[in-house]
């Protein structure tokens, strides 16, 4: 098979030049995402967690062992925080590549 494509991870409205990567907001919303100007950094990151974690499985891992990255929910657990209960979800990236060396370049991926 063959290496997952932009628009398999990041939604069909992703496109990317020599310096710039764009991802659609409304491909983001598929996740949930209430797309606005004033998105927040974190609301963001976990919208593309949720998006790439839809085509980054172990299942389609299994179809297409050219699939590097899987991502999973691990667990929830409840935490306390200033007297304030907040529920954590924990993610699990799991990045393969033949063994040359123990730092991660993104570029082999």
């Amino acid at each position: 098979m063959a290496e997952p494509q932009l628009t398999d991870v990041f939604g069909p409205g992703a496109t990317q030049t020599a310096t710039t990567l764009t991802i659609s907001k409304a491909d983001l919303a598929t996740v949930g995402l209430s797309a606005s100007a004033t998105n927040s950094a974190e609301s963001l990151v976990v919208a593309l967690l949720l998006l790439a974690q839809k085509y980054l499985s172990d299942e389609n891992q299994a179809l297409n062992p050219d699939i590097q990255i899987t991502i999973t929910q691990s667990f929830d657990s409840l935490v306390t925080r200033n007297n304030t209960t907040y529920r954590q979800r924990s993610y699990s990236i799991e990045m393969q590549r033949p063994d040359a060396s123990a730092a991660i370049n993104p570029n082999d991926y």
